[in-house]
């Protein structure tokens, strides 16, 4: 058999700026160390088929100023070979038969549980290193690491919200806007707390578990009754999707009908679940006597991952790409490629399962970090200050329609999850705000 000297470039889940970024630094490291390149369309779809047709050669000339556009120059699936041996055996054959021993595969947890059981079923057949990509920004890396795209992601979708804050104040409307984040609210928190929104709802921050769809309407109900009690009918909410996967399915029957993708996952677009939200909220103002405002449900994501990436990005995404290739020429196999504090970081693959649930470890949003903390301190939304001050428990009982006593009842629980106040100053007296 001729000797094997190719690497392949596949990409997996869902796009998030920087892709082509990591596929041109890559090319063009491997080629002028004289490795051919090849670029595997659509992901695991065809190659776990055992089908090669989608192959296609990667040059310099073809991929050097691709790092400028969103999207991906080869496509992206999120087929899943993962589920039968066969699939993963079909996968490694396919490379065996491109002349393919190196493989870079750029995506998120599923991409990289991938990418982590194919190198375990090659067997040395083909080493395989991994890119973290996602906008989620979930991925098992330090706290000060991000995952390529996530600045960019929160960028574009900060000058959304930002238009849709003027909007609001404007036409005296409320928006509820469901941020990408199906397993953790980094990007919610990240796009709600630069913005300014009223008030940004994470996963992480429920710690009842499923989570009840009255919590959430309640705790939007609160925020808008606290900014009625401040002369203002206008609001922005910022939702992580992953709020919506959280809910008890037995509050929202259609998430347990809902379509799934080919890792599990559901397809939050089949659930409408700003919808949902929208119309729960108006029915629960209803029933307190309060007029509801004109509220918009709007969705965001698609906007945000193919934007075409910020220079954060274009270079962050640059240099993972050419330690990715640099990686596997010089004989690595089987890590996570990272940068942390400029220098390169190879993640061994057996350190990014999580013993219990035997998948990708997720990190998720620290509800106990300073950041978080500060990002509460600037929403609109009640507050266990709000029922210690007698004043202001009256000025929001009095914007409810209900007496002091009745609007306790009703919403103080709301804060049982709320964090401690934020102390700065270890041994001084904290401020309540």
């Amino acid at each position: 058999m001729t000797e094997r000297n190719a690497m392949a470039i596949l990409v997996g889940g869902g796009p998030a700026p920087g892709i082509n970024a990591v596929i041109a630094a890559a090319t063009i490291r491997a080629r002028l160390e004289g490795v051919e390149v090849i670029g595997i369309e659509e992901g695991f779809s065809r190659i776990m088929e055992g089908d090669v047709s989608l192959a296609r050669p990667l040059t310099i000339e073809n991929t050097s100023r691709i790092h400028f556009r969103g999207g991906s120059y080869v496509g992206i699936s999120r087929a899943n070979p993962t589920t039968s041996p066969e699939l993963l055996e079909n996968t490694v054959r396919a490379f065996e038969h491109l002349g393919v021993d190196k493989l870079v595969t750029i995506g998120g947890d599923d991409t990289a549980f991938s990418a982590m059981q194919l190198e375990a079923k090659a067997a040395g057949r083909l080493r395989v290193v991994h890119v973290p990509k996602t906008i989620d920004n979930d991925l098992d890396l330090p706290p000060h690491v991000d995952t390529f795209g996530f600045q960019t992601a929160r960028h574009v979708g900060v000058e959304i919200i930002k238009n849709l804050m003027v909007d609001a104040r404007t036409t005296s409307h409320w928006y509820f806007v469901i941020a990408m984040g199906r397993k953790a609210g980094h990007l919610a928190l990240g796009i709600g707390k630069a913005a300014g929104a009223t008030l940004t709802l994470i996963p992480e921050e429920f710690s009842r578990r499923p989570i009840r769809l009255h919590t959430i309407v309640d705790t939007l109900v609160g925020a808008i009754i606290k900014r009625l009690a401040d002369g203002r009918r206008d609001g922005v909410v910022v939702i992580a999707e992953g709020v919506g996967m959280a809910v008890d399915p037995a509050d929202v029957h259609a998430l347990g009908e809902a379509e799934r993708d080919a890792h599990g996952n559901i397809r939050l677009s089949e659930i409408n679940f700003d919808d949902i939200i929208k119309r729960a909220v108006q029915e629960r103002l209803k029933q307190l006597g309060i007029r509801a405002p004109s509220i918009a449900a709007k969705n965001i994501g698609y906007e945000l991952r193919c934007a075409d990436p910020i220079p954060f990005d274009m270079e962050y995404s640059r240099d993972l790409g050419y330690c990715a290739a640099k990686a596997l020429i010089d004989g690595g196999n089987a890590v996570m490629i990272s940068m942390q504090a400029g220098q390169f970081v190879p993640i061994p693959f057996a350190t990014l399962i999580d013993a219990g649930t035997g998948r990708t470890k997720v990190r998720m949003v620290d509800i106990r970090s300073a950041r978080y903390a500060i990002a509460r301190r600037y929403m609109i939304r009640l507050r266990r200050d709000d029922f210690s001050d007698d004043r202001e428990l009256l000025r929001c009982a009095e914007a409810a329609g209900m007496t002091p006593a009745e609007f306790r009842r009703q919403f103080e629980p709301l804060t049982a999850d709320e964090p401690p106040a934020l102390d700065l100053m270890p041994g001084a007296t904290p401020s309540r705000r």
